[in-house]
């Protein structure tokens, strides 16, 4: 779906935001929070392998968008907060750039990580 947003002061014209385009901006914000990582790759319900981008999923209605975020924290933060912070930073940038108003955030977190990279041993 797509946003037409008219503002009669700017002169004539319109300006057509898809979904896509709000999904890579939400993306690009989630990106600057502390904290936060890409989404884990899952398999029977184990994170493996290494993070993929944040997953950003949009929906556009006339002048508002709802968004489903996936994301991994990192650990020992605190989810909620860490949570709370993305979510707030999101609804903030998204609106700055595009005009639209964030009805809805939802965030999934996939996985938790370490600051520590994961070496094995053999024992």
């Amino acid at each position: 779906m797509t946003a037409t947003l008219v503002d009669p002061d700017a002169g004539p014209g319109s300006l057509t935001i898809s979904d896509r385009t709000v999904e890579r901006i939400a993306a690009a914000a989630i990106g600057e929070v502390d904290g936060v990582g890409g989404s884990a790759a899952r398999v029977l319900g184990v994170a493996v392998g290494r993070d993929e981008a944040v997953q950003v999923t949009a929906v556009v209605g006339a002048r508002t968008t709802s968004l489903a975020v996936r994301l991994s924290v990192a650990y020992p933060a605190p989810v909620a907060r860490t949570t709370g912070a993305a979510r707030a930073h999101v609804v903030r940038r998204v609106q700055e750039l595009t005009g639209l108003a964030v009805t809805r955030v939802d965030i999934t977190v996939t996985a938790l990580h370490g600051n520590t990279p994961h070496t094995r041993r053999v024992q």
